[in-house]
């Protein structure tokens, strides 16, 4: 079975920057889109960032577009986040699944989950 491992999270101040990353334990990730989803306490899971893996197509949630940018190389996953904010607190996970485009964003759309890593932002 398919294991993700986030690495990365921790705590920072508000403006701060942090690099996540995300390694496949077996499985290459050709063929698949990988994501970040974050989740932050009471909130539901969401959407942070993807990216095709063969093509490099990139998505972005609103609130963090022009801030985080998701990239790929040799079996690993990042998510460069900058301008870092107390609202971006959440634990972050990584995902990787087969989803369509309109589907890209939608956390059922992953059939393959890490198990997280803490990202706090706090002056």
């Amino acid at each position: 079975q398919e294991q993700l491992v986030e690495s990365g999270g921790g705590l920072v101040q508000p403006g701060d920057s942090l690099r996540l990353s995300c390694a496949a334990s077996r499985h290459t990730f050709n063929g698949y889109s990988m994501a970040w989803f974050r989740q932050a306490p009471g909130k539901e899971r969401e959407f942070v960032a993807a990216i095709r893996w063969m093509q490099g197509s990139t998505y972005y949630a609103d609130s963090v577009k022009g801030r985080f940018t998701i990239s790929r190389d040799n079996n690993a996953l990042h998510l460069q986040m900058g301008s870092l904010k107390p609202e971006d607190t959440a634990l972050y996970y990584c995902a990787a699944g087969r989803p369509i485009t309109s589907t890209v964003r939608r956390s059922d759309a992953y059939g393959y989950w890490g198990q997280g890593t803490q990202v706090t932002v706090s002056s």
